[in-house]
């Protein structure tokens, strides 16, 4: 059996992916589909399925920030990974390292890391 017939892709065919660095902070949530999986397996770069563009899209192929992949996580269920990852640079499109940069203080999100680069520099919209 391939590793790949042991992840259970949703109706979809999608499995959301955690990324982490190598100290276990949180960076993103993104999908994959089979393709994805496949390809972040063969290039080492962890590679996504956009379910908004519709098509495959590997971190960092803008900006240049990509995820190193250093370990891939099969949960016990097999419908989601955990992908350590040593990256280079910042995994939030809106500057910051890590996508999860609001945290709830009473009824208010509060902003708790500041931006590492202008994404109006970077990605073309």
């Amino acid at each position: 059996m391939a590793v790949i017939d042991e992840v259970k892709f949703d109706k979809n065919g999608l499995v959301p992916a955690v990324l982490v660095d190598k100290d276990g902070n949180v960076l993103m949530l993104a999908y994959m589909n089979r393709e994805a999986f496949l390809k972040t397996i063969e290039t080492g770069k962890a590679t996504f399925f956009s379910r908004s563009r519709q098509k495959l899209w590997t971190k960092g192929e803008e900006s240049g920030n990509f995820m190193e992949v250093l370990e891939i996580f099969l949960d016990c269920d097999g419908d989601a990974l955990t992908i350590k990852v040593n990256p280079k640079g910042p995994a939030c499109h809106t500057g910051r390292r890590s996508c999860f940069f609001r945290k709830l203080e009473g009824d208010r999100w509060k902003i708790i890391m500041k931006q590492e680069f202008n994404p109006k520099e970077i990605y073309k919209e």
